[in-house]
């Protein structure tokens, strides 16, 4: 029987969920959980490793990313729906002075 992965959404204001297995590559089915108890399956673009993020929906660039219902970065690109998202394709807004926050 194979494994369930499984994301976890944590805030309704999150855009992006953390994975909670190993192994997840391309292709790979994610059931993701939210606190009101729904749970969504999201196909996996890329390799995406343990504890990382991956996209809720389709993100542009230059959108907020959202983790935890704070804002931790902006869409250096156009991201997918299940893509991976971290520093190739996120500008983090922590400890950067020249990003307001909205």
């Amino acid at each position: 029987m194979e494994e369930k992965v499984i994301g976890l959404k944590v805030n309704p204001k999150d855009n992006v969920a953390t994975i909670f297995a190993n192994g997840v590559t391309d292709g790979t089915m994610v059931e993701v959980h939210d606190p009101s108890g729904q749970v969504e399956t999201i196909e996996a673009i890329g390799d995406i490793p343990y504890g990382h993020k991956i996209a809720l929906m389709a993100i542009s660039k230059g959108d907020i990313i959202v983790k935890y219902g704070e804002e931790i970065g902006v869409a250096s690109r156009d991201i997918q729906k299940g893509e991976y998202v971290h520093v190739h394709n996120l500008d983090s807004m922590r400890g950067r002075g020249d990003l307001e926050k909205r």
